[in-house]
């Protein structure tokens, strides 16, 4: 029973500052999973770019993470995660 509380991951890591620093600090401390933190903190980045900013870090986050052979390829994403935006 979890007690009426919100036991969500985005609730746990995301929303809750503790416990995002926390995440944050476990995937960068784990080889494994750092390229997942690096695009974590890529993506916030990208949400508080300027719009004028907003294509160019785009491609270099596709290109950094989304592309095979990218230099921190984020191969446990699926496909339709990182297919190419449409229109």
């Amino acid at each position: 029973q979890d007690g009426g509380q919100d036991t969500s991951f985005r609730w746990q890591c995301v929303d809750q500052p503790i416990g995002k620093l926390l995440f944050r600090r476990f995937l960068e401390g784990a080889p494994e999973f750092a390229a997942a933190g690096a695009l974590w903190s890529e993506i916030e980045a990208f949400e508080q770019c300027e719009d004028t900013e907003r294509e160019a870090s785009a491609n270099r986050l596709r290109s950094r993470f989304f592309t095979p052979g990218g230099s921190e390829h984020c191969g446990f994403l699926s496909a339709t995660a990182t297919a190419p935006p449409t229109g």
